[in-house]
């Protein structure tokens, strides 16, 4: 970081923990939003790295940021998932997902998102399968996959979907390397396997 750039995550970081302090998150939206419409939007996207993991202020930074970067899919990410977080709504998250997902097909966190936030459970498996199709190596869309059609299969008592929550979580165990996710692979794995609808 330049000394401008540190000296603006400085000046967000001060923001975040008086406005805590104070209880006032309404005023810690309108501080930070001021800062960054402030700052250049290339050192804002810099300063802003180390608030992508706290929801609260990450939004408000973010959506500066996508304002002044609209082709930024990454700042469109972190934003979706921020809002993820505070539960702002899937509908909001999915269209950020799907303009990022526009931006840069290979953006594995907005193919994520986008699979999270389809609220029908059917659905939302299918979404999971599209991601590990997608992207092969991805242990944890496999494991959403897993848990989504293990769900799916539970409550609508569906041999279809069993199968393929039995089909992922084997996928899983045939790449585990540590003793305790084999152990939860294969507990896993024997309960699907003994159900009978």
């Amino acid at each position: 970081m330049s000394s401008g750039q540190l000296q603006l995550a400085d000046q967000l970081a001060t923001l975040v923990h008086q406005y805590r302090a104070a209880g006032q998150f309404a005023q810690l939206r309108t501080a930070l939003q001021a800062v960054a419409r402030s700052a250049t939007p290339d050192a804002l996207v810099i300063a802003a790295e180390e608030f992508r993991e706290d929801p609260a202020a990450a939004a408000p930074i973010y959506e500066v940021i996508v304002d002044t970067q609209p082709g930024n899919a990454r700042a469109l990410v972190v934003l979706a998932n921020a809002y993820w977080l505070l539960g702002t709504g899937p509908e909001v998250v999915e269209d950020l997902a799907n303009r990022a997902i526009s931006i840069d097909p290979a953006n594995r966190g907005a193919w994520h998102l986008w699979a999270l936030s389809e609220s029908n459970p059917r659905l939302r498996t299918n979404r999971w399968h599209q991601v590990t199709e997608r992207f092969a190596g991805d242990e944890l869309a496999l494991a959403n996959l897993a848990d989504n059609a293990a769900a799916v299969a539970g409550a609508e008592k569906d041999y279809e979907m069993l199968d393929l929550a039995v089909a992922a979580y084997e996928s899983l165990l045939s790449r585990a390397q540590e003793t305790s996710q084999r152990i939860a692979v294969e507990t896993a794995l024997q309960a699907l396997k003994g159900w009978k609808f």
